[in-house]
């Protein structure tokens, strides 16, 4: 551990060591100086380690703000790599938290490849004049790492509190099921210079992490896109599957909208999120263009309370995202490898899920195959050599258990089950085509009766031909629920 941990200290001290060009008004960091808090913190730790620090870690805490302060000094720079240094300032706050909880870290510490923004552009990247509008914002914004630019206000506080108490669990699961399609997401996000903790918080209240989530007004997918808003921005329909269930396309799409508000909205984050929440148009015309922002009056009091609670909301899980032990918060791990599997029987999603159980996943595999795999429905029967994407630890379940064998039999007979029609049931079974004719009650939504029934709801609409927003329907009017669980 210790001749990688060396390693770090060198490419940081790399990194501070080049010269300055574009800000020479700024305090320059000395050209050893993050090397040496990173060592000064390295040494804390040890000595913390054998007991020689007191009880209340006084000097540790010390030289981790010392090393807080390099970095941020490094990060005002022209020529600093801000994403290494903020990540080797991420493993040093991971250290310190197992420290303070009396454990040593069982994981060595990565060295970290950083290059001047110079080094970058001469093999192939981008220069800091070509990064998009949200990078130079919000991962840099006046020199300021993204959890300076979110300010701790009193709402965000809340939202924090929030997903700390009853929220807690659907954090947990929107961390869970953003980790196994991180790699279809995060690209989209890197190559545009985003911050990470910036995509989870949007995902976390957009729709926990759940590729078929559709709202009550018809927003859908994980980034959670309306359709007009969708089309704008080149989500479509490619052979009857909508594009906003599709991770990457989504992630692609929600990059360029965030990027398309920034140089409208004055560079602010909070206003940007206001206008992806609440409408561009809107937000434009209370801010006037950016010259407001969102916590001022004559903005935030003429947003919907949905507007103003979402705002905050995605701040503090982005903020959660970065500073998990500050809050007692432990994320935990998953073996998130991407692989794949070939069926080699003719399955379904849901059969999958019975077969492969809690094998490499406490929890079981069924979201995780629907978000990796959002084109198939839950019970459809998907032919033998279809290449299905799965987590590597799920490729290991299939081989092991779904194959053959009885309980490969068992998912079978279970996919296959159908309950009786019960006498003066609203729902009768399909003539043909799979799925159920349903007679809509009063009062009844197509939100609802989809949500019933385990479908999204424009799979419902696009069977039936009903048109969004609206998606009007009328008591006694039948409608064909497609076969399908969300």
């Amino acid at each position: 551990m210790r001749h990688l941990r060396f390693a770090l200290l060198l490419v940081l001290a790399g990194c501070a060591s080049q010269p300055q060009r574009n800000a020479p008004e700024a305090r320059s960091a000395e050209p050893t100086e993050v090397a040496a808090a990173l060592a000064q913190f390295e040494a804390a730790l040890e000595t913390w380690h054998r007991g020689a620090d007191g009880a209340d870690g006084s000097a540790l805490t010390k030289a981790r703000l010392a090393l807080d302060e390099a970095v941020t000094r490094c990060a005002q720079r022209a020529d600093c790599d801000t994403i290494a240094a903020l990540r080797a300032q991420s493993a040093a706050n991971a250290r310190m938290a197992h420290a303070l909880l009396g454990e040593r870290e069982s994981d060595p510490v990565e060295p970290v490849d950083v290059v001047t923004t110079t080094d970058r552009h001469l093999h192939g990247g981008s220069p800091a004049t070509d990064v998009p509008e949200l990078a130079r914002s919000a991962a840099m914004l006046n020199g300021k790492r993204l959890d300076e630019v979110i300010r701790l206000n009193g709402a965000v506080k809340a939202g924090i509190e929030e997903w700390l108490t009853w929220m807690r669990p659907n954090l947990l699961d929107a961390y869970e099921n953003y980790q196994y399609l991180r790699h279809r997401m995060w690209p989209e996000y890197e190559k545009a210079g985003l911050p990470e903790a910036l995509l989870f918080g949007i995902l976390a209240k957009e729709s926990g992490g759940k590729v078929h989530a559709v709202s009550r007004a018809g927003a859908a997918g994980l980034l959670q896109f309306m359709p007009a808003t969708a089309r704008g921005y080149g989500l479509g329909r490619a052979s009857g599957f909508d594009d906003r269930f599709e991770p990457t396309l989504i992630t692609r799409a929600n990059v360029a909208y965030l990027n398309d508000r920034f140089r409208e909205l004055n560079n602010d984050l909070e206003l940007a999120l206001g206008a992806y929440n609440g409408g561009e148009g809107r937000m434009r015309r209370l801010s006037a263009n950016g010259a407001r922002g969102f916590w001022e009056a004559p903005v935030y009091n003429g947003l919907p309370p949905e507007t103003r609670d979402y705002v905050p909301m995605v701040l503090a899980a982005a903020w959660l995202f970065l500073h998990p032990e500050d809050y007692g918060l432990e994320f935990p791990k998953f073996d998130a490898r991407a692989g794949e599997i070939t069926l080699e029987r003719t399955a379904s999603i849901n059969e999958l899920a019975v077969c492969m159980g809690q094998f490499g996943n406490a929890r079981g595999w069924f979201r995780t195959l629907r978000n990796l795999n959002p084109k198939y429905e839950a019970d459809a029967r998907i032919e033998a050599g279809t290449r299905l994407d799965v987590p590597a630890a799920a490729a290991e379940a299939y081989a092991a258990r779904c194959r053959s064998g009885l309980l490969a039999q068992t998912a079978a007979e279970l996919n296959a089950a159908r309950p009786p029609v019960a006498s003066g049931s609203t729902w009768v079974a399909s003539t043909g085509g799979g799925g159920r004719t349903h007679i809509v009650r009063k009062g009844e939504t197509l939100h609802a009766i989809a949500r019933r029934f385990g479908c999204g709801v424009p799979a419902v609409a696009q069977a039936n031909g009903l048109r969004p927003p609206s998606y009007t329907i009328r008591a006694g009017q039948r409608l064909r629920v497609p076969s399908c669980r969300a």
